[in-house]
């Protein structure tokens, strides 16, 4: 520390007088470096304040980090590694195994008024619940301006809501998080949880979802399940589920009945399941997860039936298993089509909205195509050969 000349310099005046100079400016710089130190310490506190005065901001925290596939309380299970065989696994399907039995996770995104208070929650007709990572911005615009508007049809209400997790990557996370908490600002129809976002980890979406359900929404009539990348005809939809007996108090679900395959055992395969997820050889009767339709009913007989189930990979699949626990079976309808629709000769457009007036969901959507299709099948005079109404009971 550097102080003022005393006594003992002043028969030295010319190097007292030097090193007065030299002790102010050293004072000066020394001045200058406390102020900085001192705003340095202050920042993180006035950031902090600042995001506590954003919408959301709780929630949805920008320095938060990507999780892996568990939650804060819930470890590792590091003897998975000691299994034969699991060291050729895949990454991500040895990240399953480690973490399957994580399934409590942080609601970062909540709408606890979607359905409005629980006893009154049988008033939501259908409830479109959509599968969305957290960086598909544009088809979640797209499907709020068309399939997926929030409105009343023939005396009923359609609600929506997309259901999301964290991606891997710390710094998209940040950006995608605060994405997400805008969207949530504007349209209140963001559910998210604090667990990565991945292909396998959909079933843990999926099982996220009921729970949610359960607790907000538990007297729901009808429920949509399916991908951002459907085209949906919500219209027909209602029309169908109105003509569906019990008003949502019966066992309803449809799709794309699958059945009669058991697990892919070639690691090429995006739905790739070893021996060490599961040694059966066949899967119980599902629907394809891409678009399906469920009523309240069925979907608090999942949630019970899930609650002692372990979790399996693939999602729609999974709901087959909680079926089949429950002793309830999925059926096929003709208007869902997992795989396009097919027309009559290969020199017609397969894009002519008349293919597509009768149908409830097809797979699958470009955003831009979803518009359109939309547009299209609601445009007045729209005149078609034959009417199918495939939307009616089957």
């Amino acid at each position: 520390m550097y102080l003022a000349p005393d006594a003992s310099f002043q028969g030295e005046m010319a190097r007292g007088w030097r090193y007065r100079v030299e002790a102010a400016v050293l004072s000066l710089a020394g001045l200058i470096g406390l102020v900085f130190l001192l705003h340095r310490d202050d920042a993180p506190s006035s950031r902090g304040s600042r995001e506590a005065k954003e919408p959301f901001a709780s929630a949805s925290p920008l320095t938060m980090e990507a999780p892996r596939p568990t939650a804060a309380e819930c470890r590792e299970n590091s003897t998975v590694a000691n299994l034969t065989g699991f060291a050729e696994l895949p990454g991500h399907i040895q990240d399953f195994l480690r973490y399957k039995h994580c399934r409590d996770f942080p609601l970062l995104l909540d709408v606890p008024e979607k359905c409005g208070d629980p006893q009154s929650s049988h008033l939501v007709f259908l409830l479109l619940a959509i599968k969305s990572s957290p960086g598909n911005y544009e088809r979640r615009e797209v499907i709020r301006k068309t399939w997926g508007q929030e409105r009343t049809v023939a005396g009923v209400h359609i609600r929506r809501v997309f259901l999301s997790g964290v991606v891997a990557n710390a710094r998209e996370a940040r950006k995608l998080n605060h994405l997400l908490a805008m969207e949530a600002a504007e349209h209140r129809d963001i559910l998210q949880w604090g667990f990565q976002d991945s292909f396998f980890n959909l079933t843990l979406k999926q099982s996220l979802f009921h729970a949610w359900l359960d607790a907000r929404c538990p007297s729901v009539r009808f429920v949509l399940n399916g991908d951002d990348d459907v085209f949906a005809h919500t219209d027909n939809m209602v029309h169908y589920l109105l003509g569906v007996p019990g008003a949502g108090d019966r066992h309803l679900f449809v799709g794309h009945l699958i059945s009669h395959v058991g697990p892919i055992r070639e690691k090429w395969s995006k739905y790739y399941v070893p021996e060490l997820v599961t040694a059966s050889k066949s899967y119980p009767p599902y629907c394809g997860g891409g678009g399906l339709l469920m009523s309240g009913f069925t979907s608090r007989a999942i949630y019970q039936a899930s609650l002692d189930l372990e979790l399996f990979p693939i999602d729609d699949v999974y709901l087959g298993m909680c079926l089949q626990k429950a002793g309830l079976a999925p059926a096929a309808h003709g208007g869902i089509r997992m795989v396009g629709v097919r027309v009559p000769s290969s020199t017609l457009d397969s894009f002519d909205p008349c293919y597509y007036k009768e149908l409830l969901l097809v797979h699958r959507f470009v955003p831009y195509e979803m518009l359109l299709m939309w547009r299209a099948v609601h445009q007045r005079g729209l005149v078609c050969g034959k009417k199918l109404e495939v939307y009616q009971s089957p």
